[in-house]
């Protein structure tokens, strides 16, 4: 993702540069850049997911007793299953729909774009079936941390 990332200011950067300076420019860019935005957010999306990182809402869950959360907790993943299979089976179809279909200045398939959402998919959903069959895979990764008790970035609490 850092690359990808990378690769897609340099791009955008140079291009500008050549556009406004030179009155040129790099035709890919723009088409590249794109693929590249497209994969960085899927695949950040994986990311926030492996790392429970996704924005969420626990001001009713946080006040549940712990026999009640772990059963939300479940029920909340298996929702996020459901939602990443639809997204895997949506995705799949475009991708196999829109290979043949190239783009038109770099000539890459336009595949390539739902591919990523195909793999987001497939990544999310092996995720989600690993914590729902793992006891505790739920809580695993990162530790709640209770409100007035966050810390600031050297690690020291206020």
């Amino acid at each position: 993702m850092v690359l990808a990332l990378v690769a897609m200011i340099v791009l955008v950067f140079v291009n500008v540069v050549l556009r406004y300076g030179f009155n040129s420019g790099i035709s890919i860019s723009v088409e590249l850049s794109r693929f590249l935005f497209v994969w960085v957010t899927f695949m950040g999306a994986v990311t926030a997911l492996i790392r429970q990182e996704h924005l969420s809402v626990n001001t009713f869950a946080d006040k549940l007793p712990a026999a009640m959360r772990a059963g939300l907790d479940r029920l909340v993943a298996l929702a996020m299953l459901g939602c990443c299979l639809m997204l895997l089976k949506g995705s799949y179809a475009q991708t196999v729909l829109n290979w043949s279909n190239l783009s038109p200045i770099s000539g890459i398939p336009v595949g390539v774009l739902y591919l990523a959402g195909l793999m987001a998919g497939v990544l999310m959903s092996l995720i989600l079936l690993w914590r729902l069959l793992t006891p505790l895979a739920l809580h695993a990764v990162t530790p709640r941390v209770a409100p007035g008790h966050a810390s600031d970035s050297q690690g020291d609490t206020p």
